[in-house]
């Protein structure tokens, strides 16, 4: 396999994992500029807020910012602009709906490199309580001291 067809994470949201319990993964297409791909390289993205919006049966990805990238000349670069994302309409379809239930968002979970191209992993997600965050906590710290006895 060549080096341009293994996908490597660019950019991981870690928040998602903590404040979402995610399901059904989806990798989606962007529509981007060309200083964009070269700041993406460069790891200069921030996930914070962002999310899935669903418009007139489209997707957009809101709140992503991706880093203005210093040697483009000219051009300018709005960062935290929102940007589609690129999905079939029986996914955008099936998402929508899922979002229409109380409590489910749609989340970008990372972004990376496939066969030159960028993609973003999204995923359905529900929103944890309190008690779920220490149960996740309490569960983590048993593995860790179950594989420290080991």
């Amino acid at each position: 396999m060549s080096k341009k067809n293994v996908s490597a994470s660019v950019a991981v949201n870690k928040k998602a994992r903590h404040l979402y319990e995610l399901s059904e993964f989806l990798e989606a297409g962007i529509v981007i500029t060309g200083p964009e791909v070269k700041s993406i390289r460069a790891g200069k993205v921030n996930f914070v807020d962002s999310y899935v919006e669903f418009k007139q049966g489209e997707a957009w990805l809101v709140s992503l910012h991706i880093a203005p990238y210093a040697n483009t000349g000219h051009i300018e670069q709005q960062p935290d602009r929102p940007r589609k994302l690129l999905l079939h309409g029986r996914e955008i379809s099936r998402y929508t709906g899922a979002v229409a239930q109380k409590g489910l968002t749609v989340v970008p979970v990372r972004i990376y490199f496939s066969r030159g191209r960028v993609k973003v992993e999204i995923a359905l997600g529900r929103g944890k309580k309190f008690h779920d965050h220490r149960e996740s906590l309490k569960r983590r710290a048993e593995e860790r001291d179950m594989a420290r006895e080991m």
